[in-house]
């Protein structure tokens, strides 16, 4: 019986990491050739694939930055991105600090009122949305875009904000009201710091969203100067050819800022995944 049981244990052990391999090449392989296609011109790309650069060259990282408007493109990203993401997550946080504080059925009700903003797809709002903003003088402008992803984005995260704080120790917010403490001390200086991994999780999927949106800069914003990163990409696309290595190698520049951040965040996301599940 015990030899079966481990001839089981590592027939299981050897599925689940085959099934791993498997996953892991289904990502790596098509990510590894769109690196080395960065590093091909089209000629070469449309003749060899799959293959390794005959020369490893930086000609298309060197004309990404001297033929284009890269800079202006990477600093309007940020600008609308982190501007985002900061009120989101500050905004996002207060009412979800305002929906564990009320009795559990006005609290319950307040958050599916807000978490209905996210059974609404996007492609329906964008009419109104066009039409509110013009009228608003808003088109064509960061803060418009701005607004716009905090107002569509903000549910996600109330909604993963409020799952992990159900799980804070309500004696201990007891315990600071009864000291005296006001509900901003509460929030700012309790709350807060015991949120840090989720607020990493909201912060890293809003993140995401934010920086590769490609259907509201390129509804919001006509202006070249205020283009974002992912509308700046479609510049490469011509009527009869497009230029692939050069829209891999802006893809390539575009995502590092999305991979610098989750390698200094990624023990908080996963904590922030997995915490209300553990403590629940």
């Amino acid at each position: 019986m015990k030899d079966n049981r481990k001839a089981g244990k590592c027939l299981e052990t050897i599925l689940k990491h085959s099934l791993l391999l498997i996953y892991a090449l289904i990502i790596i392989v098509p990510l590894s050739l769109v690196f080395f296609a960065t590093f091909k011109n089209t000629a070469q790309l449309y003749s060899n694939p799959v293959g390794l650069p005959q020369q490893w060259n930086l000609s298309n990282y060197i004309q990404l930055f001297t033929s284009q408007n890269m800079f202006v493109y990477f600093k309007n990203s940020i600008i609308v991105t982190f501007t985002s993401v900061f009120f989101i997550l500050l905004l996002g946080s207060m009412i979800s600090y305002a929906i564990i504080r009320l009795p559990k059925v006005i609290g319950n009700l307040l958050l599916g009122f807000v978490t209905l903003g996210m059974m609404i797809p996007v492609q329906v709002n964008m009419i109104p949305t066009y039409l509110l903003l013009s009228r608003l003088k808003m088109l064509n402008t960061h803060l418009g875009l701005i607004l716009v992803t905090i107002a569509t984005l903000l549910p996600i995260c109330v909604f993963i904000l409020t799952g992990f704080m159900k799980t804070l120790p309500r004696g201990l917010i007891e315990a600071a009201m009864i000291d005296g403490a006001s509900h901003w001390k509460i929030y700012s200086k309790i709350v807060i710091p015991l949120s840090l991994p989720s607020l990493a999780a909201a912060a890293i999927f809003c993140f995401v969203i934010t920086w590769n949106d490609l259907l509201y800069p390129m509804l919001f914003l006509k202006t070249g100067s205020l283009r974002t990163l992912p509308v700046a990409l479609l510049q490469f696309q011509g009527e009869y050819l497009t230029n692939y290595p050069l829209i891999f190698s802006g893809v390539v520049v575009a995502s590092l800022p999305m991979i610098i951040i989750y390698v200094f965040l990624q023990r908080y996301f996963v904590e922030g995944m997995t915490a209300g599940s553990i403590k629940g």
